[in-house]
């Protein structure tokens, strides 16, 4: 198995451009988490004119609601939520300066449409590893939306975060590679 590539925040066009799909990678540095709730308000600010509560540009946005923490821990379980629920929001968001993104499941064509045009990278998080991926997280802090819970903006301090490139910058996809290569010949 190949090692995981060293991703850091905020990322780079060249970053962005250099991962290709299927690379493992480690990401570390500052990521938001944001849900459909946190979307569906930013595209309507974005639709009024308004300012964002975060500077996305060069950012990345990870598809959690996490859980409250434990006594002595930063964070509860933090796993990925399905990244379709976003896709209706996430072109708008890319043109925010939004570089990447994190959650699980395959994205629609216009998402990855939206990718190639703003060279954006789509990572796969491993779901199922909610309490793992906990672990990665060093700082937790609210930073938009408090009243929505669990689906606030959270800004969150990584290391080594592991994840897979699922669709890469160049719309390379992994969800569609992946069943192409198992396919048995007719």
């Amino acid at each position: 198995m190949a090692e995981a590539k060293q991703v850091v925040t905020p990322l780079t066009d060249d970053v962005v451009r250099s991962l290709k799909c299927g690379d493992m990678v480690n990401v570390s540095g500052v990521i938001y988490t944001g849900r459909d709730a946190a979307h569906k308000i930013m595209v309507e600010m974005i639709e009024k004119g308004e300012q964002l509560p975060v500077d996305f540009q060069g950012q990345v946005v990870y598809y959690a609601g996490p859980t409250p923490a434990k006594p002595g821990r930063v964070i509860g379980s933090c796993g990925p939520t399905t990244s379709g629920r976003m896709d209706a929001y996430s072109p708008a968001m890319m043109e925010q300066g939004l570089k990447g993104m994190i959650g699980k499941g395959p994205r629609s064509k216009e998402v990855v449409d939206a990718m190639v045009k703003n060279n954006v990278v789509y990572f796969a998080a491993i779901g199922g590893a909610a309490a793992l991926i906990a672990d990665s997280v060093k700082e937790c802090e609210v930073v938009a939306f408090d009243d929505l819970g669990p689906e606030a903006i959270r800004r969150l301090r990584v290391e080594n975060y592991p994840c897979i490139v699922a669709i890469d910058s160049e719309g390379n996809n992994l969800y569609e590679q992946g069943v192409e290569q198992y396919k048995i010949a007719e």
